[in-house]
């Protein structure tokens, strides 16, 4: 007997159709002798309609408030899929991301788990339940409810998994697996049969929407054996794991980021320590910064340029502006009109010549490049964002070449 935790995602149960689909396969995996712990997302848009009832009643509610209205999404999904799973005559059993043993900290809509108590959902498999709980959400030490974030029924399904030594972690979307891009943008993009968590971690940070960064993080950590799949056909997904059995493709993916601005510090002093102070003090308010890039000094001045989430546009400018006369820079400049375009793979550790081959494609499309980073395994470019489509499309089909078939 084996330990399956399955997720499902808001479009996997955005109708009773398709709450009947997720039913049958959370009780056939049953049926074939495995315990089974099932994390659900908000059916469809829940969780946009609850945002736009807040700013019906207040634009600038409390992260308390909203936490506790958006947790009511994720309760509706696993009390209808439970009913569902009733209805087919199996014993099943609903609970609360708290019910469930999930403690958090106290970052409302940002929530880290501390720690799953694990005995609530023990006695439940040991009476043999189907065990469905609701993602993304925990409850602090004062009994306040929680809410983990962006992607956080993915977060919420590999913690079930390594909390309790799951034999497998399947998250079930719309799509079949992960692709080397989005095959809405790409049409020829393909399907990947396994992919590292090094390269998934990558592709997840940069924009690919299949699996959420957090969760490839802990599924690393806790080596989760985890798989992506369809909730809508039955066929085999891809599977994400520490080193793949094949031998290493150039790049498994090209993935676009359009939650991004740049900010850009214009006429800083060029001297020891103003790069801490700008990112020190950007870091205490908890804001995220991506790519940086930093000019030559030129007659005593330069000029840093950053990249943040447009969530945090505003106040990472006024972040920036309380520094004025601490750093006495001229000017802060920012955009949100750019994309970030990215090309990951283990294989570029040992293949020279991959960003001439990526700036190459760029160049063929008349796609100006703004900002570049790279590590072992990615590189990113910054580009305007009208640009970003034909991005992707043109880099792909630039290594597609290099793509089994």
């Amino acid at each position: 007997m084996s330990l399956i935790v399955q997720k499902f995602g808001g479009s996997s149960v955005a109708n009773a159709q398709r709450v009947f689909n997720v039913a049958n396969i959370i009780t056939d995996t049953y049926d074939k002798g495995n315990d089974v712990i099932v994390v659900v997302s908000a059916q469809g848009d829940t969780t946009d309609d609850l945002i736009a009832k807040a700013a019906e009643i207040n634009p600038n509610p409390s992260k308390r408030e909203m936490d506790m209205l958006l947790s009511t999404g994720e309760q509706i999904s696993i009390a209808l899929l439970a009913m569902a799973i009733e209805k087919l005559g199996y014993p099943v059993i609903s609970l609360t991301g708290s019910q469930a043993g999930f403690v958090t900290d106290s970052n409302y809509s940002k929530a880290r788990i501390r720690r799953i108590e694990k005995e609530r959902i023990e006695n439940e498999i040991n009476k043999h339940n189907i065990i469905i709980v609701a993602g993304f959400q925990g409850m602090n030490r004062y009994d306040n409810i929680t809410t983990l974030g962006r992607g956080g029924s993915d977060t919420s399904a590999v913690a079930l998994a390594a909390a309790f030594h799951a034999d497998l972690c399947q998250i079930f979307t719309d799509v079949d697996g992960v692709y080397t891009a989005d095959p809405r943008i790409v049409p020829n993009a393909q399907k990947l049969d396994e992919i590292t968590y090094d390269e998934m971690l990558e592709l997840a940070s940069l924009g690919a929407n299949v699996l959420h960064n957090r969760s490839v993080e802990m599924a690393k950590k806790y080596n989760v054996n985890l798989e992506v799949v369809s909730s809508l056909e039955r066929k085999p997904g891809t599977k994400v794991k520490e080193v793949t059995d094949v031998e290493k493709m150039l790049i498994k993916g090209v993935a676009r980021d359009n939650d991004v601005a740049r900010i850009s510090v214009v006429g800083v002093p060029d001297s020891p320590g103003v790069a801490f102070r700008l990112f020190s003090t950007l870091a205490s308010k908890k804001i995220d910064v991506d790519i940086i890039l930093q000019s030559i000094g030129r007659t005593g001045s330069k000029d840093i340029s950053f990249t943040v989430s447009k969530g945090n546009l505003e106040e990472a400018v006024k972040v920036v502006n309380s520094l004025k006369d601490v750093l006495h820079f001229q000017s802060v400049e920012c955009s949100e009109d750019i994309s970030k375009v990215s090309v990951v793979g283990a294989g570029m550790q040992s293949n020279p010549g991959v960003a001439a081959k990526m700036f190459e494609a760029l160049m063929d499309a008349n796609i100006n490049i703004q900002m570049i980073s790279t590590s072992e395994i990615k590189i990113s470019v910054l580009i305007d964002s009208k640009d970003s489509t034909r991005a992707v499309a043109a880099i792909h089909d630039a290594f597609l070449a290099d793509l089994p078939r």
